[in-house]
């Protein structure tokens, strides 16, 4: 091993007995003059010192009058330690257990390497200060070894550190009643340590059987010593009444003085204990200041607890913000129901920006880690390409495994997937059976999707009858597609006899809580002569419900009643406004009506170009009388241009859809040019559609 030369001022000490050295150590150590001490303990230590061989490795753990390095620090405890020096061995047991860095102060192991790597002179430089290396390497065997020596040599702390490390089996075969000895050799020194172990041995039930008062006895030994996690274990027993007299209050001075010392358990416990007002008043301020204690030292329950303290707020408003940043916290600990939450955040953007990449990405850890309805959300997004690739094969994937964690929405989707054989081969067997599991569980959505598939799936009177068996208690409560789907079937929609009265009860449910398409088919139920229940000025009333929030078709019916004063009094210009509402959404007859309206002036004043412009709008959709009235607008110039090229084709796209007056049109235009009588033109075809108000 290298030495530093010895200053010329240390020379005399030579002739002086090791024991002495130590002592001259000692004394400068303790006024500062770390480097007189270092060079006093070495000329003990090369003596065969070995309590100075010691004493330089403190000065190399510390980094006290040398470079810290921990390394150097091993090979010392290592001479002492083979010289029989229990506190040396106890150390260097502690410091082979786990491997240690070399370098804390002035510079970083990593940082030499770097300068070793831009440099060769850096080489023997970095060995020249470390000769011992840049980290004490792991070798829990050996630390174990070294551990027992000082246990054995009677080391009250060595003791309960080898009980420990049996108890444990770390560097060792796992040893309970070994470990129960050891505890009690230091125990009987009156360690602290040997008095809590013996206390987690008969708690626990370890190589003996459980005994929660024998327990609390070495607790409360080891509590008289102050000795902090013995606190917190007999505050647990308190806390929850066993081998001692539950007592809440007693429980919280234990955890509060464990807090005291910064123990994150007790932290954590005393934190809930002031939340809930449990043995101590209720204080939300010192609660959340003990949580967050914890927390920021990394106690998973205590971020755990402080995500649902600032989402749920506890005597103020929640604060999503704080919410989001612990939970996060805990999400990144590989905390599951943490990993969903932080998903959800940023799939709806409370307490973080809106990310759905960040969404997928949180949902998906939580899925791969069994969260069922993490699993659900990411085959959502796997589906549909949101905030990942869309992957429908990853979809089915996903969906199966929410399925088969009894999700119901996701057996739905697989469901209606294999249904429509979006994804995957159709296989209608499979499409019943994971809507049929769905709808099992009660679930109304379930249940109403189900009865759809078996409606659509063909008109057999059993199936049917099951429809309306799932409809009905999604409809008892409350559910308005569930009432709506029950009219379709009392209205004899998909076979069997109608129950209009019945029919109407349940349309009118749904129409009562908002359904749009409930309030349509009861307009069209009051507004049918046929149905027994027709009632124009109802129809009216429901059309307009219906109208105003949006629906087309409604719109185009009310349009019509306006028209023809049917239900209501007559008013062209109303009429005219909900054809141009439908007309705008695109429907078609909608569409036609308005241009006849605009090209008559009635209703409104005439207006020949935006008549053109609505005409040609349901031409396009393929209205063979739109295409006839587009056809002679072209060829009368009314509106528009005249074009007879065009106006040819358009007559030829509704004689090709039947349309009489088309083809004469097209016979008109041929004689006009071989030089017979000519306007092939009669004027616009001006039949405004009125037919049967209807809701489809």
């Amino acid at each position: 091993m290298r030495t530093p030369k010895l200053l010329r001022r240390f020379k005399p000490w030579t002739s002086l007995a090791p024991a002495a050295l130590v002592q001259r150590g000692i004394a400068a150590h303790e006024r500062g003059a770390f480097m007189e001490a270092f060079e006093a303990w070495q000329i003990a230590a090369n003596g065969g010192s070995a309590e100075a061989a010691y004493r330089i490795g403190q000065l190399y753990l510390q980094g006290q009058g040398v470079v810290r390095s921990l390394p150097d620090a091993a090979d010392w405890y290592e001479r002492a330690a083979e010289a029989g020096h229990a506190e040396a061995q106890l150390v260097l047991g502690r410091l082979l257990l786990e491997g240690a860095a070399a370098i804390v102060a002035l510079n970083s192991p990593e940082t030499w390497r770097q300068q070793a790597a831009k440099a060769d002179d850096q080489v023997p430089l970095a060995k020249v200060i470390f000769p011992h290396g840049l980290a004490v390497e792991r070798q829990p065997e050996r630390g174990f070894g070294w551990i027992a020596k000082a246990a054995e040599a009677g080391n009250a702390e060595a003791q309960a550190l080898l009980a420990e490390l049996l108890r444990q089996g770390r560097g060792c075969a796992q040893d309970f009643a070994a470990a129960r000895q050891w505890y009690e050799k230091a125990a009987a020194q009156g360690f602290a340590g040997g008095e809590f172990g013996l206390g987690d041995i008969h708690f626990q039930g370890l190589g003996v059987p459980k005994d929660a008062e024998l327990a609390a006895s070495w607790y409360r030994k080891a509590v008289e010593k102050d000795h902090v996690r013995a606190k917190v274990a007999l505050a647990f027993l308190h806390l929850n009444g066993a081998g001692v007299a539950k007592d809440v209050a007693e429980a919280a001075r234990l955890f509060a003085e464990a807090a005291r010392r910064e123990d994150v358990t007790a932290l954590y416990n005393i934190g809930l204990l002031y939340l809930r007002g449990e043995g101590v008043a209720r204080s939300v301020d010192k609660a959340e200041t003990a949580l967050r204690k914890a927390a920021r030292r990394g106690h998973l329950p205590a971020i755990q607890a402080l995500g649902e303290f600032y989402s749920k707020g506890v005597a103020t408003e929640p604060d999503l913000r704080e919410a989001a940043h612990w939970y996060l916290q805990a999400a990144e600990r590989g905390d599951v129901q943490a990993q969903f939450f932080t998903g959800r955040f940023h799939a709806t953007g409370q307490g973080v920006p809106p990310s759905l990449r960040e969404a997928a990405k949180w949902f998906l850890k939580a899925a791969e880690n069994g969260h069922a309805t993490a699993a659900y959300n990411v085959a959502v997004f796997c589906l549909k390409g949101t905030g990942i690739a869309q992957d429908v094969a990853a979809a089915i994937k996903w969906f199966e495994f929410a399925a088969n964690a009894g999700i119901p929405a996701a057996q739905v989707q697989l469901g209606q997937l294999y249904s429509s054989g979006h994804g995957v081969d159709r296989d209608h067997a499979r499409a019943e059976e994971w809507l049929a599991k769905a709808a099992s569980g009660g679930d109304a959505e379930a249940g109403l999707a189900y009865a759809s598939f078996l409606i659509q799936s063909g008109k057999d009177e059993a199936r049917l009858l099951r429809a309306a068996e799932l409809l009905t208690p999604a409809a008892a409560s409350g559910h308005a597609a569930a009432h709506l789907q029950l009219g379709h079937l009392r209205a004899g929609r998909f076979g069997g006899a109608a129950d209009w009265p019945e029919a109407a009860k349940c349309y009118l449910r749904a129409a009562e809580a908002g359904l749009a398409d409930a309030m349509l088919a009861l307009g069209g139920l009051y507004a049918d002569p046929a149905s027994g229940v027709a009632d124009a000025k109802a129809a009216a009333l429901w059309f307009e419900k219906a109208a105003v929030s949006g629906n087309m078709i409604a719109q185009f019916q009310l349009g019509v009643m306006y028209c023809t004063g049917n239900g209501v009094e007559q008013d062209l210009a109303k009429g005219v406004a909900w054809y141009e509402a439908a007309a705008k959404q695109g429907h078609q007859l909608g569409q036609f009506n308005l241009a006849v309206m605009l090209s008559k002036g009635q209703g409104c004043e005439a207006d020949p170009e935006r008549a053109f412009e609505w005409f040609e709008r349901a031409a396009e959709q393929g209205l063979a009388a739109a295409q006839l009235s587009v056809g002679d607008a072209l060829y009368a110039g009314n509106g528009v241009a005249r074009d007879l090229a065009a106006a040819r084709g358009w007559f030829e796209k509704a004689a090709g859809q039947g349309n009489e007056m088309a083809k004469q049109r097209l016979s008109a235009i041929g004689l006009s040019q071989s030089g017979h009588p000519a306007d092939a033109a009669q004027g616009v075809n001006s039949d405004t559609y009125c037919g049967p108000p209807n809701d489809g």
